[in-house]
């Protein structure tokens, strides 16, 4: 226990005060949306390369897919079993809705506006091109009626609707085609529905960087689909459904059945949203809502194509004149001074001293994958535990894993099957790994499992030693490319004993609390952290140097928010840098003089979360998986650990530094929750560009 911290469960006394207002929170899902519209601001901004634009615009509508999925599946969920609870902002779920509808449709107009009037031309200028199948040459329409026959044709179901044809179900977020035929001998006008396969490209590619969409092939040859029949008129829409799932406490004696079988229902969710082409014809159109039962405000009118989520396929392009500059990540500088004839001994390295690494920056393929891989081979190795949240299908983390538990290694993976649209993939390996001989677990019931833990123990001769690593982001090698994440390789006693208590509570029956350089969630992260507020208040009050700094991907947690008010109102100066959502209003005179929130977004999603504290000039910093928002801090097993190398302290307060500094590009949120883009200083020069600066930086390092 910190001595310099109240006694558990007790805070400093709070200083007499007048209550804090009521209306002092922002609203979570407009926070959301509000970030959200910032990524369509890099889209908009044309110093940006054409293709990270498009990008831009295909993140953008990657991200409202998950939000109607998930944020405003919950909403209606809500309202429809009567649970209208106010939401901390003072807004009941059908004010919130109403919000998100207008907002929502305002963004995505401005989304469809940017791609049609900017980045499309833009694209065109410089040689892609997105055709109508109008717009095709006669030998392209040739090289289509082709394909079609060949790949499109076969896959095809047309599904009709009439008296003995029930209105078919329309899975989420696939692209259909709404089509109306008419019998030539009877007049009699009949409905069909045609599901654009998502098997397929969504933009068919011509040769020569030109691209059709998918369904503008299918549209010219509907007459295939129904021979003999007239085609009167055919329009694009997309359903969004609830794909949320809820796994019951009731089920724990197997949870991974109770998961697949919510996996299923998902398929069957209610729609929350529906995108149709605006020249779609009002008696299609009021078919559509009739039969999918969805309100007006749930019907979003856009220009084709719908679907910019396959924007991807031009950002795939290989035209590096269009993007970034590529950058490739090193090896750490503290890995590479002990290294072998090929790589790093990563262990050797790591009994030297703890080891900071700033991914994408420092390269995960050379530090955590190298780490499990060398400790897999390594003979004197006895055992592997590690976490798992999120990886890819093809991991070497996995195959580490596997290799490790043929060599003799006791090799323990939790695999976290409640990973939001991970679930399936997580199943698939965690079975992979328990064929391979691994012990799997799979999470708590009640609680996800969300820290990023791996433990080796080894023989080394005169001990065993726990080699340990701690990170911010997932052990997910092709997101660790694009993801900035902190992570501390260390063998510190005291965290080796941490960790291992924590693996003892994550697959036994343990009930251990207590932590030397550890904060774990669902018990002490958050009173850790608000102890250490309120002990920054007290150093104020006596003189010594106080501050607060957090870098978090969301700040929503209201005792948090009103300990940082509190801080604030004694006079504690605090910056928080928040990539996505926050619900906490800065420069409220009296209430929140004293803080400052920023948010950078750019080529890397900015994803470590750091939390530090002047400490009255001992300063504490610590680092981890969890964000100051409800599911981490009460349905999630995190972990913060503490730096204790004084460089390695200095190194997170420099970043701080770099990022609060006047002369660096950033996002700035004001009381009213609107988020204002600082680009160009008072003489109209461009501001430094934050992740540019850091990329040129670890290269002269190099």
């Amino acid at each position: 226990m910190d001595p310099d911290l109240p006694a558990s469960g007790s805070t400093w006394p709070e200083p007499s005060a007048s209550p804090l207002p009521e209306h002092r929170f922002l609203d979570r899902e407009i926070s959301w949306l509000a970030f959200n519209q910032r990524v369509l601001e890099l889209a908009e901004d044309t110093s940006l390369p054409v293709l990270e634009r498009a990008k831009f615009l295909a993140i953008f509508a990657s991200n409202l897919d998950e939000f109607f999925m998930v944020r405003v599946a919950g909403l209606k969920r809500r309202i429809a079993t009567g649970i209208a609870v106010r939401a901390a902002s003072g807004k009941t779920p059908r004010e919130v809705l109403e919000d998100i509808w207008e907002r929502a449709h305002a963004t995505q107009r401005e989304h469809a506006q940017v791609f049609h009037g900017e980045v499309l031309p833009a694209l065109s200028d410089v040689g892609i091109r997105l055709l109508r199948y109008e717009q095709l040459a006669e030998h392209e329409r040739q090289a289509m009626d082709a394909f079609f026959d060949a790949q499109v044709f076969p896959v095809l179901t047309p599904l009709a609707v009439d008296p003995s044809h029930p209105f078919p179900y329309i899975s989420g977020l696939s692209l259909n085609l709404a089509v109306v035929v008419r019998n030539p001998h009877n007049g009699t006008e009949l409905f069909a529905r045609v599901k654009v396969p998502p098997s397929l490209p969504r933009f068919v590619a011509l040769g020569g960087q030109r691209f059709v969409p998918l369904e503008d092939v299918i549209a010219a040859h509907l007459t295939q689909l129904f021979p003999g029949m007239q085609v009167v008129q055919h329009h694009s829409f997309r359903v969004t459904r609830n794909e949320d799932v809820e796994v019951e406490e009731d089920d724990a004696e197997n949870l991974l059945l109770a998961l697949e079988r919510e996996l299923m229902r998902r398929r069957f969710g209610p729609p929350v949203r529906l995108e149709v082409d605006q020249t779609i014809d009002p008696h299609v159109l009021e078919l559509l809502v009739s039969e999918l039962d969805v309100s007006e405000p749930e019907v979003f009118r856009l220009p084709a194509p719908l679907d910019l989520t396959g924007l991807w396929t031009f950002v795939g392009l290989d035209r590096d004149d269009l993007k970034q500059a590529k950058f490739v990540p090193k090896t750490s500088r503290q890995l590479a001074e002990i290294e072998t004839a090929s790589a790093p001994d990563v262990l050797a390295a790591i009994r030297e001293r703890d080891i900071l690494l700033h991914h994408p920056y420092d390269s995960f393929s050379t530090s955590v994958q190298l780490f499990l891989e060398q400790a897999a081979s390594d003979p004197n190795v006895l055992a592997i535990k590690q976490t798992l949240y999120r990886t890819s299908g093809d991991s070497p983390i996995v195959d580490a894993l596997i290799t490790a538990a043929r060599n003799g290694k006791q090799v323990l993976a939790l695999v976290e099957i409640k990973a939001r649209f991970d679930e399936q993939n997580n199943i698939d390996w965690g079975r992979k790994l328990e064929e391979a001989g691994v012990h799997v677990v799979y999470g708590l019931v009640g609680l996800k499992t969300h820290s990023k833990l791996s433990m080796v123990v080894r023989n080394d001769g005169d001990q065993l030693r726990r080699y340990c690593h701690i990170g911010t982001g997932n052990y997910h090698p092709k997101t660790a490319r694009t993801y900035e994440d902190f992570g501390l390789l260390t063998c510190s006693s005291d965290v080796g004993d941490d960790i291992s208590n924590l693996f003892n509570v994550l697959s036994g029956y343990s009930l251990h609390t207590e932590y030397a350089r550890l904060l774990v969630a669902p018990h002490s992260v958050r009173s850790g952290l608000i102890e250490r507020i309120e002990r920054e208040i007290e150093h104020h009050r006596n003189g010594r140097p106080a501050g607060i700094r957090f870098k978090s991907n969301a700040i929503v947690d209201e005792r948090v928010i009103d300990a940082l008010y509190r801080a604030s109102r004694q006079g504690v100066p605090v910056d928080l840098w928040v990539r996505g959502i926050c619900a906490l209003r800065p420069a409220v005179p009296g209430l929140s003089d004293n803080i400052r929130v920023i948010s950078i977004l750019g080529r890397f999603l900015e994803h470590s979360r750091a939390y530090c504290f002047d400490n009255g000039g001992q300063h504490e910093v610590w680092i981890g998986s969890a964000d100051m928002m409800h599911r981490n801090l009460d349905r999630r097993v995190e972990a913060l650990v503490r730096l204790v190398d004084p460089v390695q302290v200095a190194e997170i307060h420099e970043l701080f530094d770099l990022a609060f500094d006047p002369a660096t590009s950033v996002w700035q949120l004001s009381s009213d929750g609107t988020w204002h883009r600082r680009i160009v200083d008072a003489d109209g020069e461009p501001l430094l560009d934050y992740q540019e600066a850091l990329i040129a930086t670890y290269r002269s390092r190099t």
